[in-house]
């Protein structure tokens, strides 16, 4: 009967880091009315909220490369093709991490494109009108993740410990009662780790849902590179 207290165990840590990721997820997601002015988002907005910093830059840069203002090689290369200049902040911030050289590899303007004062400026507007998600609100988001991963992983540690330590006849239930901690924080953790879930708040969400995804660039920032071509898509790093 040694499965009988592990399993106890399980269930109480599991339930712990459920219940803590939960309440920061309720927390972090604010009110889910819209008020009023609330319901128009720009492009840069409705990327940083399905994606986060990286999807803003991702929009950016493949917005500059439909304009010819950018290339954007298979390589993972950026280089200058129209550098006026002009252009929006986001634009302007990516010709100058790109710097004078021209060129520069796409994994080293992401983190500086995402840094730059005008993203903080999408973001801390996105907080005020309550449709992103605070700081602290993603820290505590992300330490229930972390807690949820850990319970995770002890719940299938101790059940591969246990099951075959169980009598015969007590095998399947021994199976089945770790497969619940197992299931909870298994679903806690695939809903809790929704892009979505740590840019956006409830309101943030709806609003989202509401884009039609007809405009490539609309649906690039709703739902990342795996909308562009393959070409596109290694230059940005992806599969």
């Amino acid at each position: 009967m040694v499965w009988i207290p592990l399993l106890l165990v399980t269930c109480v840590v599991t339930a712990v880091a459920c219940a803590r990721l939960c309440r920061a997820a309720v927390a972090a997601g604010g009110p889910g009315a819209l008020a009023a002015g609330e319901g128009e988002l720009t492009l840069g907005e409705a990327a940083f909220l399905a994606g986060g910093p990286g999807r803003v830059t991702d929009l950016t840069l493949v917005s500059m490369h439909r304009a010819r203002r950018l290339l954007l090689a298979h390589t993972g290369w950026a280089t200058v093709v129209e550098g006026s200049g002009g252009g929006d902040e986001l634009e302007r911030a990516v010709l100058g991490a790109i710097g004078p050289d021209g060129q520069a590899p796409v994994p080293r303007l992401r983190p500086a494109v995402a840094a730059a004062a005008c993203v903080r400026r999408i973001e801390d507007g996105l907080v005020e009108r309550g449709l992103a998600v605070p700081g602290a609100g993603r820290r505590e988001v992300a330490a229930g993740l972390r807690a949820v991963r850990g319970s995770w992983w002890l719940a299938l540690a101790l059940g591969a410990v246990s099951v075959p330590l169980a009598a015969e006849a007590e095998r399947a239930a021994a199976l089945a009662g770790f497969a619940l901690p197992l299931t909870a924080s298994g679903l806690c953790w695939a809903i809790g780790g929704h892009p979505r879930g740590r840019w956006a708040s409830h309101a943030g969400q709806r609003l989202l849902a509401g884009l039609s995804a007809e405009d490539p660039l609309t649906a690039l920032a709703t739902r990342g590179p795996v909308v562009l071509e393959p070409e596109l898509r290694a230059a940005l790093g992806g599969p």
